[in-house]
């Protein structure tokens, strides 16, 4: 039986990553739309996601979560205090979706269990990867119904919240750090006479196949990338000139720059 049967949902803000949330649960049938509700304050957005999926759609926060057992905050870190002063009465279940945010900041404005979450943008195709950090109230039950919630858009892993900045850093900013490596690729093809649309094509089923690859064998990336690289070849003419490039590095000192932004958001 679903962890989230017979459950209320409630979604505070309305944004992409709420959206793609709802849309796994109610495509996989996880939950009813009768079952879900969403505060927006902007009108036109509100609309659309009413239309769009056939749940409720309301401008104000306190009323959604007068109505949830299960509530979803996912709103930018700006926003989060005034979205916690609306929601100082609820006692269910809170998933945060706030970069830097701590459980303990959420639990001094509500009585509510915590779970912090850490999705990225690969969730709006289905293809996300979440990471679950439990506050100081939250049970072994409530992270399995957290993680049957992120199920729905991608994989879940689960982590001391200490290690949330650095999966901010990490898998939360990663999909941007992917996107500059595909352009770079594509641009590279287009250098050396590819048609713009050839060369992105085969850039970014590179870089898609090349990650199945990776996830579906389990094999260490050092040994997959052994495989391509033939002696005196042209892959390793290729590698030697990003190790002098420094692209190692860069990509290790991306994530640890924005890990250490999550950090401050957080104070």
């Amino acid at each position: 039986m679903s962890a989230l049967a017979g459950r209320r949902l409630g979604f505070i803000g309305g944004g992409n990553m709420a959206e793609a949330i709802v849309r796994g649960l109610l495509e996989q049938g996880v939950v009813e739309r009768g079952a879900v509700a969403v505060a927006e304050p902007n009108a036109e957005r509100r609309e659309l996601l009413a239309a769009a999926h056939g749940i409720a759609c309301r401008a104000s926060n306190r009323d959604v979560a007068r109505e949830a057992d299960l509530l979803v905050i996912a709103v930018k870190p700006q926003a989060m205090a005034v979205a916690l002063a609306e929601l100082g009465e609820f006692a269910g279940l809170a998933v945060t979706v706030a970069a830097g945010i701590a459980a303990r900041v959420v639990e001094a404005a509500m009585p509510a269990r915590v779970v912090r979450a850490m999705p990225n943008t690969p969730a709006l195709v289905r293809a996300g990867v979440t990471a679950l950090a439990a506050g100081a109230r939250a049970t072994d039950a409530d992270l399995v119904v957290a993680t049957e919630l992120f199920a729905a858009v991608g994989r879940v892993v689960r982590v001391p919240e200490a290690q949330l900045d650095a999966v901010t850093g990490l898998s939360g900013s990663g999909p941007a750090y992917v996107f500059v490596m595909i352009e770079a690729l594509a641009d590279g093809g287009v250098k050396m006479g590819l048609p713009r649309d050839v060369a992105m094509t085969l850039a970014a089923e590179t870089v898609l196949g090349s990650a199945r690859l990776l996830v579906a064998t389990g094999e260490h990336p050092a040994a997959l990338k052994d495989r391509v690289t033939s002696p005196g070849g042209t892959t390793i003419a290729g590698l030697a000139r990003l190790e002098a490039a420094g692209v190692r590095s860069a990509f290790i000192e991306a994530v640890e720059a924005a890990t250490r932004r999550a950090n401050e958001l957080g104070r």
